[in-house]
């Protein structure tokens, strides 16, 4: 064992100073090219003010289950006892059964509140995307119901394939620091 301490020597000061200020150097040039990368980047999103509700989300997503869902803007919603989002036009009784939901895959779950009003929720886990629901609420009800892309699930194409098949050109690209258009500005 050597207890003698290690001299430093002007050579090895001077390069090991060198290695520290090279490599201080590159840690803030990767930071910095990170930090522009991350805020001139991009997503897909549908502006609800253009959307109609045509159905073609569900069928042209590249993803077997597309990227695109159903979100529910509950500050606008009127907890409706007839919410025309969840009903069919015109329901055999105003209950859950299936075959009064407008709803395919019975992803709006509809709950008693205090009369007159019912709280409607999405279950994403089901929704495909069809638009249905944002079609009749849009229709005959306040529209609080609309379509978003969901990015936890959206592999960002370089040209969304729903977005060349939207007949209203309501996708866009938006910046990734804020990536969800929402019906009169709520989340």
């Amino acid at each position: 064992m050597n207890d003698k301490p290690q001299q430093v020597t002007r050579r090895s000061f001077l390069t090991e100073t060198l290695w520290g200020t090279c490599l201080a150097g590159l840690g803030g040039l990767a930071g910095l090219v990170i930090a522009r990368s991350r805020k001139n980047r991009t997503l897909w999103q549908i502006d609800p003010a253009k959307c109609v509700a045509c159905g073609r989300c569900a069928t042209h997503c590249v993803l077997q289950e597309s990227a695109v869902k159903c979100v529910h803007a509950f500050s606008m919603c009127g907890y409706c006892r007839i919410c025309f989002g969840f009903f069919e036009p015109q329901p055999h009784a105003l209950d859950e059964g299936a075959e009064n939901q407008l709803c395919p895959m019975g992803a709006i779950r509809r709950r008693f509140v205090e009369e007159p009003y019912y709280e409607y929720t999405i279950d994403e886990q089901l929704c495909i995307g069809c638009g249905k629901c944002v079609k009749g609420c849009n229709a005959f009800g306040n529209g609080s119901l609309h379509l978003q892309v969901r990015h936890d699930r959206c592999v960002n194409c370089n040209v969304c394939s729903i977005g060349d098949a939207c007949p209203s050109g309501a996708f866009r690209r938006v910046p990734a620091d804020q990536p969800y258009l929402f019906k009169g500005g709520h989340s």
